[in-house]
């Protein structure tokens, strides 16, 4: 995947994986603690989980291609490092929601709680939402430090509005 409108894809794909994996991660989250939010949401957590799993080689790829058309750097190596970790954070939150999904189906059957299963549930959620918020921001915070670290400075340019 190239441009899309004229714009690298990368770009306007990466804003889908930065909103829709931290959201997932809270929410499967929440869904490990509070049965009521498993029953409402669980179904859209398996959907998202199956969506950034989908979306985040399409944006590395996009990453891929947009690589080879900007000057090399250390940044945009470190950026690229990191975004190709993103992968194994996509699977993860597939099994989270797996878990997710077997939990409330084993409670819609109305079989008992298995206590340690459900302990392992939540730890598992919140180790792996956790990490996947992290990460989304270090591989963020490196793709911005690799597009504007060299270009943005914190006084105003001496052809902008001045006050």
């Amino acid at each position: 995947m190239s441009t899309i409108n004229g714009l690298p894809a990368h770009i306007l794909l990466i804003h889908f994986v930065v909103v829709l994996a931290p959201l997932t991660a809270l929410l499967a989250v929440a869904a490990s603690v509070w049965a009521g939010v498993r029953r409402r949401f669980v179904w859209l957590i398996a959907a998202l989980s199956v969506l950034i799993l989908v979306l985040t080689p399409l944006t590395t790829d996009a990453g891929e291609w947009l690589e080879k058309r900007v000057p090399k750097s250390a940044a945009v190596e470190t950026h690229a490092g990191l975004g190709d970790t993103m992968l194994y954070f996509a699977i993860a939150a597939v099994v989270v929601a797996a878990l997710l999904v077997l939990q409330h189906l084993r409670e819609r059957r109305e079989k008992p709680p298995v206590r340690w299963l459900s302990v392992a549930v939540v730890i598992v959620a919140v180790l792996v939402g956790v990490a996947t918020i992290v990460q989304v921001y270090r591989i963020g915070d490196s793709g911005a430090r690799a597009a504007w670290g060299d270009t943005v400075t914190s006084a105003p340019a001496e052809d902008g509005p001045s006050k």
